[in-house]
């Protein structure tokens, strides 16, 4: 009798991957990249997955310089702000993973500002690519952002750009209170 084995396919969120993203702020506006695509338009902070193997840090700074220009030794801060997990169902052949978005805050000068990047091109799984484009928004205006991950509201509600943040963890983002776009 010939058996054969099958690999069973991988269940949705049963691997997990890291996201470094950062808050950059300059004064009261914020870096936020915006994404165009067909029927809808959403915002994101810079930042991107981490590498197998790849220390925190390093992710966040290899980051920041790809879709800034941004050398985070000039700039100010660095504390990770909040903590967001992420288990939404998205479209495609391969099964979601869960997703830890950490995110960092840091402060810039004008002077800084104006020597950064003011488009971004993130790499597509297919080898092409998306342009992003690097929109500075005052912080209390992103409550109503479409902003992945969705942390527009308690973005709006910081007293100030550097308010002590008290719980750094965000509500997670499920399929019952998030759709994918």
């Amino acid at each position: 009798m010939t058996s054969t084995s099958e690999t069973p396919a991988a269940a949705p969120f049963s691997r997990i991957e890291i996201r470094t993203g950062a808050l950059v702020f300059c004064g009261d506006d914020v870096a936020l990249i915006r994404r165009d695509r067909a029927g809808s338009t959403h915002y994101t902070p810079p930042g991107g997955n981490v590498e197998h193997g790849e220390d925190l840090e390093a992710a966040l700074a290899r980051e920041l310089a790809e879709e800034l220009d941004l050398n985070v030794g000039q700039a100010e801060g660095g504390d990770l702000m909040w903590v967001v997990d992420q288990r939404v169902t998205r479209p495609g052949p391969t099964p979601p993973p869960r997703k830890l978005h950490l995110i960092y805050r840091f402060h810039i000068t004008p002077e800084l500002r104006a020597t950064l990047a003011e488009t971004e091109q993130d790499e597509l799984p297919d080898g092409s690519h998306e342009t992003g484009v690097i929109e500075w928004i005052d912080y209390r205006k992103t409550a109503e952002l479409p902003i992945f991950p969705p942390i527009g509201p308690t973005l709006a509600a910081l007293p100030d750009s550097r308010a002590a943040v008290t719980d750094a963890a965000l509500g997670a983002v499920t399929d019952d209170n998030y759709t994918w776009v």
